[in-house]
């Protein structure tokens, strides 16, 4: 069965506004879907405490269900089931594989905590940043590296963010308030440029060969994935990917 795609969401602090992004990513997704889905997808979510001594997934809907619980926040967004993962960190190859197995059904999982997406390496990772608190955590430092997008509480933060050992080619938005529709519209659009920056290549590196592609390859790739010529183009210079015998001058 085919995985789901997954969604990280970690952050630099407890409280930053993970459960807030989670469930914007959510209602967006279950209202207007993205690419590389046709339909609006079947979601399922993924919210992971560290305890010190005892191990859990729980999914009994009258806690699921809870008033002020997170879980709560992410099921009324719209996601199909909820599992709320209790473990030490240690334990998390054993929890995390269970958790993933219960929704494989589903479309797209959101996973929100720093060490759940240590462990399971989400096709995207969102990592909302502030440093108005001071130094952050270290496995917060780890999830900065791994970033796919990073989310500012403001803009003027950047600078911060780059001293501390970035991802190279992490994209960056404002937080996505729950009034600000164009602030999740950018958040979205970025999730849906990273996931096809990832497929392309992906293809690039299974289709070369020695570092080439021919012209035609490239298209039917652009083709297939619905993008661009020059978004295959792009990728296949970061990858060092020569495109020969272009005929059409496309790349």
């Amino acid at each position: 069965m085919k995985r789901p795609l997954l969604i990280g969401i970690g952050g630099a602090y407890s409280g930053i506004g993970k459960t807030t992004a989670a469930s914007a990513v959510i209602s967006h997704l279950t209202k207007h879907p993205i690419y590389p889905f046709s339909h609006p997808p079947k979601i399922g979510a993924i919210k992971y405490t560290k305890t010190a001594f005892y191990s859990s997934i729980v999914d009994d809907r009258s806690i699921i269900r809870q008033e002020n619980k997170d879980t709560k926040k992410l099921l009324d967004a719209g996601s199909e089931n909820v599992l709320w993962v209790q473990s030490p960190q240690n334990e998390l190859d054993e929890l995390l594989p269970l958790a993933i197995g219960r929704l494989s059904g589903l479309d797209c999982v959101i996973v929100e905590g720093n060490s759940a997406i240590e462990f399971l390496k989400p096709d995207v990772v969102i990592f909302l940043f502030e440093h108005s608190r001071g130094r952050i955590k270290p496995s917060a430092v780890r999830m900065l590296k791994m970033a796919d997008i990073i989310v500012l509480r403001d803009e003027e933060q950047r600078p911060e963010v780059n001293g501390s050992n970035t991802h190279k080619s992490a994209h960056y938005c404002s937080a996505p308030d729950p009034a600000d529709k164009k602030a999740l519209k950018r958040l979205m659009d970025l999730i849906e440029m990273t996931i096809k920056e990832k497929d392309i290549e992906k293809l690039l590196r299974k289709k070369s060969d020695e570092g080439m592609l021919t012209c035609s390859e490239a298209r039917k790739i652009a083709e297939e994935l619905g993008v661009p010529y020059k978004e295959v183009g792009k990728t296949a210079d970061k990858l060092k990917i020569k495109i020969k015998n272009c005929e059409l001058n496309c790349f």
